[in-house]
């Protein structure tokens, strides 16, 4: 499936309605990566979108951000730094509360993990709304880092989470 179209890609991503509750139409992207071509296509992808931005830091989400930001600091030559939920880092970190669409949750970063004027890529799977993403940026600043840009392999456009991250060049690989 080389230089499959954004279609193709689309196509593999599994719409299962009512997950994970009634009227959620949940999109399921284990169905593209088991596919190894377009797993590599989709981080291809994400790393050219990138293209000369200086990246020192990629900051991924719990989990599923994971997914996507490891690869990526390899491909762009960063270190990785994981964002993750309360209570799972095991050396000294710093914390934030923030808003999801059905309530709050609290993620955590080490409070070494960024050095003061590093440039960050903050990488997750999806852009729904933009609360897990203002959490992430928030820790990121308050350590010090600065933010080069925001990748997402998905955004879901109707949820109008990019329109609070204006100030930051974001790039979405498939929209819905």
């Amino acid at each position: 499936m080389t230089d499959s179209s954004v279609d193709e890609l689309r196509a593999l991503i599994r719409e299962v309605p009512d997950f994970p509750k009634p009227g959620i139409l949940f999109y399921d992207i284990t169905t593209l990566l088991k596919e190894a071509d377009a797993f590599r296509e989709v981080i291809d992808r994400m790393a050219e979108q990138v293209g000369e931005t200086k990246v020192d830091i990629v900051v991924g989400m719990e989990s599923r951000g994971f997914i996507f930001s490891a690869p990526l600091a390899y491909k762009l030559g960063a270190g990785f730094v994981p964002v993750r939920k309360l209570g799972k880092l095991p050396a000294e970190t710093i914390e934030v509360e923030y808003e999801l669409e059905y309530g709050t949750a609290t993620l955590e970063i080490h409070s070494d993990a960024i050095s003061k004027g590093q440039r960050v890529l903050i990488v997750d799977d999806l852009l729904a709304t933009g609360g897990t993403v203002m959490g992430t940026i928030e820790l990121v600043r308050r350590l010090g880092g600065e933010v080069a840009g925001l990748s997402f392999m998905v955004e879901l456009g109707a949820l109008n989470g990019r329109e609070q991250l204006d100030e930051f060049e974001i790039h979405a690989l498939l929209t819905y």
